[in-house]
């Protein structure tokens, strides 16, 4: 297979490169490196991947790449994935999530790519609802700027499906976790969690700590791409990948501190104010994919609470 990964340097798209690798595939990464890093493709460049660095927001240059590689298989991760940037910033989160779809959409049509595995996001995409877990029948009606811009790529891939044929499928995920996830960044809480519990440090708690989300660790979320690019006769556009169980931030802090063996008073949370275009409650409904896509029981917390903990001991806590 040759498979093409946007933003294949980040978090989850270098865990997805490795995966192909591991599967004996030809792979060329689509990364500015901005967000993400070559560090994380160290094996993969050892083995033969090949990186390009270039901006999605650059159509020209997306479609060169996909001219001179052709690649069969597509992993749309490149992204702008910060809700408080998209928040501050909303032209560049619409230029970057929209704007660099529909590039690499076009270009993928026009090199002829039999599938493009589609990344949007579960919790922002639907916004603030009663139906939780959600399923992916419930209307989207996002709250924060980058839900839009992320619903908006999600219907320019329905067009791209209706208009031109492509094949295009999307997968809206949970809130991922796991080694690789910036631990010192202002994003990805459970990094953030485990960098201050091996810290010493207590972790900060934006609002009330009731507000709910649905972590779902780097590797079930690597089996859900895999199987969303060979599955055949799939009945759907969009699927969610999750874990269905809701936990609360609170949980969360109790969670990692058992993970981490520190007793849970020495790890109680500082207060700060609720961030703007954070959802309440968020958890999705997974039935339609672990039907259509085959995908086994995911990981259970506290597993991967351990394993993004043993990374973080390897990367330094500070």
């Amino acid at each position: 297979m040759r498979a093409m990964v946007t933003g294949g340097a980040g978090f989850i798209g270098s865990h997805i490169v490795n995966a192909l690798m591991d599967a004996g595939a030809d792979v060329l990464v689509i990364d500015d490196l901005r967000g993400g890093t070559s560090a994380h493709l160290e094996a993969a460049l050892r083995h033969g991947a090949k990186v390009a660095e270039l901006d999605v927001r650059d159509g020209a240059a997306v479609e060169a790449a996909f001219r001179s590689f052709r690649p069969e298989v597509v992993f749309h991760l490149a992204a702008q994935i910060d809700v408080r940037v998209s928040m501050d910033q909303p032209a560049r989160d619409a230029a970057i999530n929209v704007l660099g779809s529909v590039n690499v959409f076009a270009a993928a049509h026009a090199a002829g790519v039999r599938r493009v595995v589609n990344t949007s996001t579960g919790g922002a995409i639907y916004g603030a609802t009663d139906v939780v877990p959600t399923p992916e029948d419930v209307p989207a009606n996002p709250i924060s700027a980058y839900g839009l811009s992320k619903l908006t790529a999600e219907r320019y891939a329905r067009w791209f499906r209706r208009m031109r044929g492509l094949d295009v499928v999307t997968l809206r995920y949970g809130n991922v976790y796991g080694p690789r996830q910036d631990p010192h960044g202002d994003a990805g809480v459970i990094a953030i969690f485990c960098d201050r519990v091996l810290a010493g440090r207590r972790p900060i708690v934006y609002g009330d700590g009731r507000q709910t989300r649905d972590y779902v660790f780097v590797s079930d979320i690597v089996a859900a791409n895999l199987a969303a690019a060979s599955a055949s006769g799939l009945a759907h556009d969009e699927y969610n990948v999750g874990t269905g169980t809701e936990v609360s931030v609170l949980e969360l802090v109790q969670a990692v501190a058992a993970a981490a063996g520190v007793d849970p008073t020495a790890f109680e949370p500082d207060f700060a104010p609720a961030r703007a275009g954070e959802l309440d409650r968020s958890c999705l409904d997974v039935t339609r994919a672990r039907h259509d896509l085959g995908l086994p029981p995911p990981m259970p917390l506290a597993e991967g609470l351990a394993r993004t903990l043993d990374w973080v001991r390897t990367v330094g806590a500070r």
